[in-house]
């Protein structure tokens, strides 16, 4: 029966730019993309599309019979950095849409959204955004895209066919069959590609028809639901309305919620109830996120976007749970602490702390600071307080003595503290999530140069050389011999060894026609002036010699600058360990 098929929920996913929110704002005929900051979704929005709406925009396609009730839309996050929201959002929606750039093609975020939908076992379908960039295109406003194609030179549909082609090439080495939406027959073995223009229309409606298809003939069953079942969503965003209050967007994506009903929900300090006072509805084809007039209802059947107004809802958390209650108050609570404490965050005994406004936010930074090999001591949802501070203020390592803010303020106590630069900690903030990772990242560089520069200028580096034959200017007080330099750095104010490791002499200067310089590297052959020594005594000519490095230094060197020192360097610093340990096995370790 139509009354028990929920609406369908629809995924939107891509690479950066691509068009994801450019793609909604044509269907809902708003501009969404013009208040994010970086012109990047920050926040999953839904946006319900009825079927009639569906049906108008159809075109070719719109004579489709079908039971669904329309399209309920999550536009997710498009960054890279947004890899588990985004899983998040595969994994609670019935369908997806894939958006890519025609003219770009496939990039590391597009291929990582295809790895989330394969994983979630979520179908999709490919949108190829932006035709209208194809050099020659004829517009045809609000068409069918073979209407639009027709219209085309020769020229331009063989770019067309070409770019299409390129897509379903990559899909191919991926692992999938596919094909442009029109030449499909069997859309069970092959995934769709529709050809769309976010700015012109075209192709739109083929767009939402093959949506709606898909889902009546392979996701009917799996649509079907009790409507008299409690209610179960997800919080979008916690918000204080004028007149209202603190509010909830919330997504509804099972059963039905009503006016009155008890709620569970997670706050900071753990699950909690409340009572529904009113719900409200966006108008269809709006936006929630960005809706100013609502709908007064009192009842929600799933699936479905709402505003919820309630008490105490101050500290409800982004991302948290949203359950009817009925029966049993504290088994509903528990399963929602349960739920809370799933967030997908590893930690580490020392690392960077994170804040974030929402749970899915927060699970992103920390699943791409992990793909970067960087560790999380803490992770909170929430402002930045002083005593956050505190706790990272006592980190011994400089580069964790960070805090990483996406989209959450500092509260005026921390800022207090911010302001004594004995604190020594470094606050990132940013309301995009890339560009908050590329600024840590920026940082860190610059401060592990920094610190390797100076390693480098008081570490002793491994060197060996021998002296030349004919080239002994000075036999003793110092000596002055010409030397090649056979692996490392040679500088000057360092002791001479010889192959038993006995301290011999020390080089005080460094000579390159007849200039004094600071070092002298592998294959260089230099003057140097060896104080301590005779020639033919403590050394001779032809014999190998070696950087004496202290004890202390070769441990340095071993565990902290290994992996920047080049092949010579290293070879230089094994020989000179080797001499010592045969008799000393932990010797420099």
């Amino acid at each position: 029966m139509a009354e028990n098929i929920r609406t369908p929920i629809v995924c939107v996913l891509g690479h950066v730019d691509h068009g994801k929110t450019s793609l909604l704002d044509r269907i809902r005929g708003s501009k969404v993309v013009a208040g994010e900051a970086g012109a990047i979704t920050q926040h999953i929005g839904a946006t319900l599309i009825p079927i009639d709406s569906i049906i108008k925009m159809g075109g070719d396609l719109g004579k489709i019979k079908t039971d669904l009730p329309g399209l309920l839309f999550i536009d997710t996050p498009g960054h890279h950095a947004f890899t588990t929201l985004r899983a998040r959002g595969g994994a609670l929606a019935d369908i997806a849409i894939l958006v890519v750039d025609v003219n770009e093609g496939f990039k590391q975020q597009t291929i990582e959204a295809l790895q989330i939908l394969r994983n979630c076992k979520t179908p999709f379908v490919i949108a190829a955004t932006k035709i209208d960039k194809i050099s020659g295109w004829r517009p045809t406003p609000n068409a069918s895209f073979k209407t639009s194609y027709k219209n085309q030179s020769e020229r331009v549909q063989t770019q067309c066919e070409n770019r299409v082609y390129e897509l379903v090439g990559k899909l191919s080495e991926l692992g999938f069959n596919s094909e442009r939406f029109d030449r499909v027959t069997d859309f069970q073995r092959n995934l769709v590609i529709v050809p769309v223009s976010s700015m012109t229309g075209e192709g739109i409606g083929d767009l939402l028809m093959i949506l709606i298809g898909l889902a009546q003939r392979y996701l009917a069953e799996g649509l079907k639901t009790t409507i008299t079942g409690p209610g179960i969503g997800t919080v979008l965003e916690v918000k204080e309305e004028i007149g209202l209050g603190t509010t909830l967007d919330v997504i509804l994506y099972d059963g039905i919620l009503n006016v009155g009903d008890e709620i569970g929900l997670a706050g900071i300090d753990g699950a909690i109830s409340t009572k529904v006072r009113a719900l409200l509805q966006p108008r269809p084809m709006k936006e929630i996120l960005i809706e100013d007039r609502f709908q007064r209802v009192k009842s929600v059947v799933a699936a479905a976007g709402v505003k919820i107004t309630a008490q105490n809802l101050e500290s409800v958390v982004a991302g948290s749970p949203v359950r009817v209650i009925r029966g049993d108050h504290d088994e509903v609570l528990a399963k929602i602490e349960e739920e809370m404490k799933e967030i997908d965050i590893t930690f580490s005994d020392v690392g960077v702390s994170i804040r974030a406004d929402t749970i899915g936010a927060l699970e992103a930074l920390a699943n791409e600071l992990d793909a970067k090999k960087i560790p999380i001591m803490r992770a909170d949802v929430g402002p930045l307080s002083r005593r956050d501070l505190i706790d990272i203020s006592v980190m011994k390592e400089e580069l964790f003595k960070s805090a990483l803010c996406f989209n959450v303020p500092i509260l005026p106590d921390a800022e207090i503290m911010l302001q004594d630069e004995d604190v020594g900690v470094k606050i990132f903030s940013n309301r995009v999530i890339y560009k908050l990772l590329d600024d840590y990242l920026a940082w860190r560089d610059e401060v592990t140069r920094a610190k390797e520069a100076k390693q480098f200028e008081t570490v002793v580096l491994p060197a060996k050389f021998s002296i030349l034959p004919g080239c002994v200017f000075r036999m003793s007080g110092p000596a002055v011999v010409g030397v090649r330099v056979l692996g490392g750095t040679l500088r000057p104010k360092v002791s001479v060894a010889t192959r038993d490791g006995k301290i011999v002499g020390e080089i005080k200067q460094i000579k390159l026609n007849k200039e004094n310089v600071s070092e002298a590297k592998e294959g260089a052959e230099v003057a140097v002036s060896i104080d301590g020594v005779t020639i033919g005594r403590q050394i001779d000519v032809g014999e190998t010699l070696y950087v004496a490095i202290p004890e202390k230094h070769v441990k340095v060197l071993e565990t902290e600058m290994l992996p920047r020192l080049n092949a010579g360097t290293v070879e230089a610093l094994d020989e000179y360990a080797s001499i010592f340990r045969k008799t000393q096995p932990f010797w420099g370790k």
